[in-house]
C-alpha cells in the first residue's frame, strides 16, 4: 500500500515544477458552508487536485479559477454566493485566495563580460535564476559572480540544450562579438521564451534583422527581440545599463504595460490633496498669522 505524502511536501514539490500549480484556501465564510476558513486544495495545471475545499460546484468553479490564475502567472479570489451563485443548497457564502506556485524564472546572460556581470548580481536579488555562458575561460570563471550564478563555458550552438528554454526563461545577448551576438540571435529567435534582449544600436539590430531575414527567418519573429534592449535611463556605465536591462526584466515580468515614468512625475491621488503628490493647501490657516510665526521662529 503506498504511503500518502504530506499535503506541504506535495506543495513545495508543486512550487519546483515547470508545470505549475497553484494553492487554494478558503480565507472566509457566511453563513452555511461545506468548509470553515483554513480549507486547502492543491491543484495542478492539468486539473488534478490534492485535498478538498467542500467538493461539489464550488470546488468544481475553484478548480477552473486555479487553473486560469496558473496560466496568468497571477494570483486571484474567488468569492460567491453558493445558493444564489451556484444554485447550492448550502445557503452560505464562501471567498477563497488562489496563489500560483511559480517556480524562479530563468535569466540566460549570453556574455560574461561588464555588462553581465553587472545584471548577473542585480538579477540574483531580484530572484532569477541566473546562468552565465562565455566561451571565454576568464569570463566565465564563477569567482567572478555572486553565490548561486551557474556559469557555462563554450560555443552557444553547443550549450543550448543545456540552457534553459521556455515561456518562464529571460535570455539577454550581450557578447563581445557582433557576429556571436547575430549566431545566438538566429539559435534563439524561433525558441518559447518570456523575453529575449539583445544589446546594440538600433543600426545593428537591424542590420541583424536584415541578414536573417535573407536566411529565411520569418520577419514576423522579429516582434520577440528587445533591442535596444533596456528601458530609457540615460544609463552610460556597464552598472547603470545592468540597471536599466533589469528594470525592463521587472516590467515584463510584473505583465507591466504602463511607459515608464518617474513616480513623482506621475498626477497621483494625495489624501485631502490637489490630486497630485503633493502637500495639501491647509486653507484654515491664517497666512499672515503664519508669516509673523515663521519670522518670529527664524529670528
Amino acid at each position: 500500500m503506498a504511503t500518502r505524502r504530506p499535503f506541504w511536501d506535495l506543495v513545495a514539490e508543486a512550487a519546483l515544477a515547470p508545470s505549475g500549480a497553484a494553492l487554494v484556501t478558503v480565507v472566509g465564510i457566511d453563513g452555511s458552508a461545506p468548509r470553515e476558513a483554513g480549507a486547502r486544495m492543491l491543484v495542478y495545471a492539468d486539473g488534478r487536485i490534492v485535498g478538498t475545499v467542500g467538493g461539489g460546484h464550488f470546488e468544481h468553479k475553484l478548480i477552473a479559477e486555479a487553473r486560469g490564475a496558473i496560466a496568468a502567472r497571477r494570483p486571484r479570489r474567488f468569492q460567491v454566493h453558493l445558493t444564489r451563485d451556484l444554485g447550492m443548497c448550502c445557503g452560505g457564502a464562501m471567498d477563497a485566495f488562489i496563489e500560483p506556485l511559480l517556480a524562479a524564472p530563468q535569466l540566460v546572460i549570453h556574455g560574461g563580460g561588464h555588462v553581465g556581470q553587472a545584471l548577473a548580481r542585480l538579477a540574483i536579488d531580484l530572484e532569477f535564476e541566473v546562468t552565465v555562458v562565455d566561451a571565454r575561460e576568464d569570463y566565465s570563471d564563477p569567482a567572478r559572480f555572486p553565490g548561486g550564478v551557474h556559469c557555462l563555458e563554450g560555443e552557444p550552438e553547443r550549450l543550448l540544450p543545456q540552457l534553459p528554454l521556455g515561456p518562464d526563461c529571460y535570455h539577454l545577448i550581450v557578447t563581445h562579438d557582433h557576429q556571436l551576438d547575430q549566431r545566438i540571435l538566429a539559435l534563439l529567435i524561433d525558441q518559447d521564451l518570456a523575453w529575449l534582449g539583445l544589446i546594440g544600436s538600433r543600426a545593428k539590430i537591424a542590420r541583424f534583422f536584415l541578414r536573417l531575414r535573407a536566411a529565411g527567418v520569418d520577419p514576423a519573429l522579429f516582434r520577440r527581440v528587445s533591442g535596444p534592449v533596456g528601458l530609457d535611463l540615460g544609463a552610460e556605465t556597464p552598472a547603470e545599463i545592468a540597471v536599466s536591462i533589469a528594470a525592463e526584466l521587472v516590467r515584463v515580468r510584473r505583465g507591466s504595460t504602463r511607459v515608464p515614468h518617474s513616480l513623482s512625475e506621475l498626477p497621483l491621488q494625495a489624501r485631502g490633496g490637489d490630486g497630485r503628490a503633493t502637500p495639501p493647501k491647509l486653507e484654515c490657516v491664517d497666512t499672515a498669522e503664519s508669516d509673523t510665526s515663521l519670522q518670529r521662529s527664524s529670528s
